[in-house]
């Protein structure tokens, strides 16, 4: 089984790259962020017909998530408890065979120590307490999606450049630590301890070609889905081309039948 999440950057925009890499690389599940549509303008017809369900959570212009799976989904949740009608949609929530999945998006930030900024260690917060309240954390479990947090230095092309800068600020890391220690791991790290793997390029700075990128797109799973993962690689080629999103996918196997 494979799981992939992508932050698209606009799935309209990125239609032209989104349809053929799901025919050609066809993971069972894919987790899509930063769709910025309505739910009625996702390509919903041209993704079903290449044999995918789909769930969405979308949002006009800015925001929102989608959640594409070859297996029927239940237990569909939309947000978090408590959110205003208005909220950002940026949590979407689902069970596939054994396995939840929740999809996130989480706040960007814009700059440490902005209003911006608090709002996001106080949304990272709100998600530690979601996911204590509502899942089972011991059974199969994935969230994954764009965090706008990197774990550590390994992260970043150049550690000092980022020092405390937004996305890599020691209270951001804190806030994304305090997630991990409900029980969960950083599933990429279980086959690349290294530095030197990135997940996001800035378009501006050209940081793609010059290997200037963050590794921002994570997989937090549970000790079962640690044990039943097999690999961990960032498809790299799905940034190339044209007009790409300034995210790569990321795909995490699974053995689909392990027995505990």
């Amino acid at each position: 089984m494979r799981i992939a999440t992508w932050n698209v950057n606009s799935v309209r925009a990125r239609e032209p790259r989104l349809l053929p890499w799901l025919e050609a690389v066809r993971p069972d599940v894919v987790c899509l962020q930063e769709t910025k549509c309505v739910d009625e303008a996702f390509p919903r017809e041209p993704v079903e017909e290449l044999g995918y369900n789909v769930e969405l959570f979308g949002q006009k212009t800015y925001n929102g998530v989608a959640i594409l799976s070859r297996e029927p989904m239940s237990d569909v949740r939309r947000g978090m408890p408590g959110e205003e009608e208005d909220a950002d949609r940026r949590v979407l929530a689902a069970t596939i065979g054994d396995l939840t999945v929740v999809n996130v998006y989480v706040v960007n930030g814009k700059e440490v120590g902005s209003p911006h900024y608090e709002h996001k260690l106080r949304w990272l917060g709100r998600l530690r307490e979601y996911l204590a309240e509502e899942f089972d954390l011991s059974q199969p479990f994935v969230m994954c999606g764009d965090f706008n947090v990197t774990f550590d230095d390994r992260d970043v092309w150049d550690p000092e450049l980022w020092r405390e800068k937004i996305l890599c600020s020691t209270k951001e890391r804190e806030a994304l630590g305090a997630i991990v220690d409900l029980g969960l791991h950083d599933a990429f790290r279980k086959f690349h301890e290294d530095a030197g793997h990135h997940t996001w390029w800035d378009y501006r700075m050209l940081g793609f070609a010059k290997k200037r990128g963050l590794r921002i797109d994570h997989f937090l799973v549970s000790d079962v889905v640690l044990d039943r993962s097999t690999g961990a690689e960032v498809d790299l080629d799905a940034r190339r081309g044209k007009k790409p999103s300034d995210h790569a996918p990321v795909v995490l196997t699974l053995e689909s039948d392990h027995q505990g």
